[in-house]
């Protein structure tokens, strides 16, 4: 009779063993966190030589228009007003296997740029910061190796995500 509890007691135990041992795929909380409408709150340039920041500037101060970056659950992408242009241009998005980037096939329009006018601003993002309600990217030169007499810029994008309701 002393025994029953003891084998209830371990057939209960083995039983919770093998639930908690079965694989659990896809356990990434990020593409989720990314759906939605995010609008730019910041952009900050930083210049480096190897790891020694030279000049750190705040653009996109001027502009009044709203931008949004607006990610859909069908993995396609809008970017509207980019660098304070009255536009809208779309993509595609995906994360890297590790989901520590971003990968977009948008092309906006670019002033900054002297031939064609056009960049792909978010085609290699490091995600930095992604939580319910701010996505910070990296964008540039992020490789995790660098020349230690190497130039780089990295463009930092702070983003806070926009409610949205069922009539929008």
């Amino acid at each position: 009779m002393k025994r029953t509890p003891l084998l209830f007691f371990l057939f209960v135990i083995s039983v919770a063993l093998i639930v908690n041992s079965c694989k659990k795929d896809n356990l990434s909380h990020i593409p989720a966190l990314m759906a939605g409408k995010w609008q730019l709150a910041s952009i900050t340039v930083t210049n480096y030589v190897g790891d020694a920041q030279i000049s750190l500037d705040t653009l996109n101060q001027t502009c009044n228009i709203i931008q949004h970056f607006t990610f859909n659950a069908d993995n396609s992408c809008n970017y509207t007003n980019f660098q304070c242009n009255a536009d809208s241009t779309v993509g595609r998005w995906s994360l890297s296997d590790n989901k520590l980037f971003l990968i977009s096939d948008m092309v906006c329009k670019d002033t900054t740029k002297s031939s064609g006018g056009t960049s792909k601003p978010f085609a290699n993002s490091k995600i930095v910061t992604l939580g319910n309600y701010s996505l910070v990217l990296e964008t540039g030169d992020v490789e995790p190796n660098y020349s230690a007499t190497k130039k780089r810029r990295i463009m930092r994008y702070g983003f806070i995500r926009q409610k949205t309701t069922s009539t929008q």
